[in-house]
């Protein structure tokens, strides 16, 4: 599960770094969350205290930046609603 979730943290980064993320994607920040969620199950086996805490702070950031992607998703649905009502 380690290997899983290194594959999957750099792979966001190499997609955020080359292509960009939009500010309403959503997958970002779940890709993220899951590797580091895989990341902190395999520290179970094997624990590093410094790793254990970057993990778990690497899950609480995604999730904040889910929340954001999903709140600027749903204020972009309501902008184009209202543009084309008016």
């Amino acid at each position: 599960m380690g290997i899983s979730g290194v594959a999957l943290i750099l792979f966001a980064y190499f997609w955020q770094q080359t292509r960009g993320v939009r500010d309403d994607d959503w997958r970002h920040p779940v890709i993220n969350g899951i590797g580091a969620v895989l990341l902190l199950v395999s520290l179970v086996y094997k624990p590093n205290p410094a790793s254990i805490l970057i993990e778990f702070c690497w899950f609480a950031i995604s999730i904040i930046g889910l929340v954001r992607a999903l709140r600027n998703r749903q204020r972009a649905k309501r902008a184009k609603a209202a543009a084309t009502s008016s």
